[in-house]
């Protein structure tokens, strides 16, 4: 074939057809029945890097995650994350929210259509994860706001025994998970020890997962990074997957 565009076009069709039917095995609708909802939010303390706490390791972090939702499990995941706020009507319509760094920034800070809204999403079965804050300064902001979506309900400490660690893995409890500017073994704040913390409903659901002295979205974000160690990589995997499976089938 002499004619170089012709040639040009006739390869892009052939890419183009193989990347059509490679998407087709993995995802054949081109959609998803799991999508993974980032919460955006306002903290006391606007600004800083990235334009707040809630965007941290946006977007590689959920990217990368839903390809592992899909490789590891039998779960259909959308592409690309959703972001969305607590005050969104939209948080219905997904199962599953995450929001992460709530106790930086001065803590955040919720208005009271989002405290209603999202006390109410919890009651009707959803599930929210909280991951990526250090030490109690952090808990304290944190705790600030965030106790008036349930003021009356304890937030509990979650055993190894607990169901969620044996959804899909079985884990022996929370993992520290550091950071990728950590060192290896070593957290933030100087806490080495990570602990998951709920909000159960009146049947002993976990409505609310806090992942305290620990950063999964760090082993997302760093799946491909050759100085993060994999071992973190594959437990924010693990446990991201456990919490995951749990929110669906409870």
């Amino acid at each position: 074939m002499s004619n170089p565009i012709l040639l040009a076009l006739l390869l892009m069709l052939v890419f183009s057809i193989a990347g059509a039917q490679q998407k087709s095995e993995l995802n054949p609708d081109g959609a998803g029945e799991f999508a993974f909802v980032r919460i955006q939010y306002d903290s006391f303390y606007e600004g800083g890097y990235y334009g707040g706490p809630w965007l941290t390791d946006f977007p590689a972090s959920d990217q990368n995650f839903l390809r592992g939702i899909s490789r590891l499990t039998n779960v259909r995941a959308m592409d690309e994350p959703i972001v969305l706020r607590f005050d969104d009507e939209a948080i219905f319509d997904y199962p599953f929210l995450y929001a992460l760094e709530m106790g930086r920034g001065g803590g955040v800070f919720l208005s009271p259509s989002e405290i209603d809204n999202l006390r109410e999403y919890l009651l009707r079965g959803g599930f929210l994860l909280i991951d990526d804050f250090w030490g109690q300064q952090q808990w304290d902001a944190f705790y600030r706001d965030f106790s008036k979506v349930f003021p009356d309900r304890e937030i509990i400490e979650l055993q190894a025994d607990h169901e969620i660690y044996h959804t899909f893995y079985d884990i022996d409890g929370p993992q520290m998970i550091p950071g990728r500017s950590g060192r290896q073994g070593f957290g933030q704040a100087g806490i080495n020890n990570a602990s998951n913390h709920a909000i159960m409903d009146d049947n002993g659901r976990v409505m609310v997962l806090i992942n305290w002295n620990s950063d999964m979205g760090d082993g997302w974000e760093h799946t491909f990074d050759q100085w993060y160690p994999t071992q973190y990589a594959n437990a924010a995997y693990q446990l991201g997957i456990n919490y995951l499976i749990y929110s669906l089938t409870h």
